[in-house]
C-alpha cells in the first residue's frame, strides 16, 4: 500500500473510530509508534525537500499528516507531500494526493496551486506523437481547469502557455494520423483527420499544413472546387506560408515535379 493510501485510511480511520476502538488498537505492535512534535515533522520533511531526497520528504510530511491530523500543519503537510511525490515523478500518486486535498479543502488559499500540480502530472508525463494521446487530453483537460477556475491566480498563465503546447501536441498526433491515411490512399479518412485539425485546433501550428493537404486530397479526388476553395481559405488566413504557394499551384492544376504528394507515395518532408 503507498504512503497516500495509507495516510487515506488512517485519517479515516481517525476520523470515524470511537474512542473504545482507538484504545483497543494502541496495544497492537503495528499501529504503535512515537508521537513527534508536529514542527519538527514538518521541518524534517522541508529539510528533506530541500537536500532533493524527495522520497523521505514524502514521508515526512506523511507522518505530519498521520500524526496531527487535525492540525494546520497537516493541511499544508498533505500539499508538501504531493509536491514531493511529483518530484520523485511518482505522478500517479501525486495526483491521489492532489485529488483528496481537493476534494478535502475546496476553498483553501492554496487549492489553485493544487489544481496547477495536478495537470503539471499530466502535462510532464506527455510523450511523443507517435503514442496514445491520453495522458496529453488530461493535461489539456487539467491546464484548462486551472485558466477557467483561477484566472488571476500567478498559475493562470503558465497554464494557458502549456495549455497550447497541449493543444498543439494533439493537433500533431491528429496530423500524424491524416499524413498516414494520404499515404496508403484513404483519402477519405485523411480529409476527415485534417478537417478536424482545421475546425479544432485553429491556433495552432498545424492548421496551414492540414488545409494544404486538404486541397492535395482533394485534387487527388478530383474535386476541384473544394481544391479550389480550401486553398483561397489557406491564402486568405496565411498568405506568406509556403503551403499556400504550393496548394494554390495544386488547385490551380500546376502540380510541381519536386512538390511531394503524400498520396503518391511521398513521404513528409518536413
Amino acid at each position: 500500500m503507498s504512503i497516500s493510501s495509507r495516510s487515506r485510511v488512517l485519517i479515516l480511520a481517525l476520523a470515524l473510530a470511537s474512542p473504545l476502538f482507538l484504545s483497543a488498537c494502541a496495544g497492537d505492535p503495528k499501529d504503535t509508534y512515537v508521537e513527534r512534535p508536529v514542527d519538527q515533522l514538518y521541518n524534517e520533511g522541508m529539510d528533506d525537500l530541500n537536500s532533493g531526497d524527495y522520497d523521505a520528504a514524502a514521508k515526512a510530511f506523511d507522518e505530519v499528516d498521520r500524526q496531527h491530523p487535525y492540525s494546520v500543519w497537516a493541511t499544508k503537510a498533505q500539499l508538501m507531500t504531493a509536491y514531493a511525490q511529483y518530484q520523485r515523478n511518482k505522478f500517479d500518486e501525486a495526483i491521489i494526493s492532489l485529488d483528496r486535498f481537493i476534494q478535502l479543502h475546496p476553498s483553501h488559499k492554496d487549492v489553485a496551486y493544487a489544481y496547477y500540480l495536478k495537470a503539471l502530472c499530466y502535462y510532464e508525463q506527455i510523450a511523443d506523437v507517435q503514442r496514445d494521446q491520453k495522458v496529453t487530453q488530461e493535461a489539456l483537460k487539467g491546464l484548462e481547469d486551472v485558466v477557467t477556475r483561477f484566472p488571476n491566480s500567478k498559475y493562470a498563465r503558465d497554464a494557458k502557455l502549456k495549455a497550447d503546447l497541449a493543444r498543439d501536441h494533439l493537433a500533431g498526433k491528429e496530423m500524424s494520423v491524416g499524413r498516414y491515411y494520404e499515404q496508403q490512399k484513404m483519402y477519405l479518412a485523411a480529409i476527415n483527420r485534417f478537417r478536424y485539425v482545421v475546425d479544432n485546433y485553429q491556433t495552432t501550428s498545424h492548421v496551414p499544413e492540414a488545409l494544404y493537404r486538404l486541397v492535395e486530397c482533394y485534387e487527388i479526388l478530383g474535386m476541384d472546387g473544394e481544391a479550389k476553395k480550401t486553398a483561397a481559405v489557406l491564402g486568405y488566413n496565411y498568405p506568406g506560408s509556403h503551403w499556400y504557394g504550393d496548394a494554390y499551384a495544386l488547385a490551380m492544376g500546376k502540380h510541381r515535379p519536386d512538390m511531394p504528394r503524400l498520396g503518391d507515395g511521398w513521404f513528409d518532408w518536413l
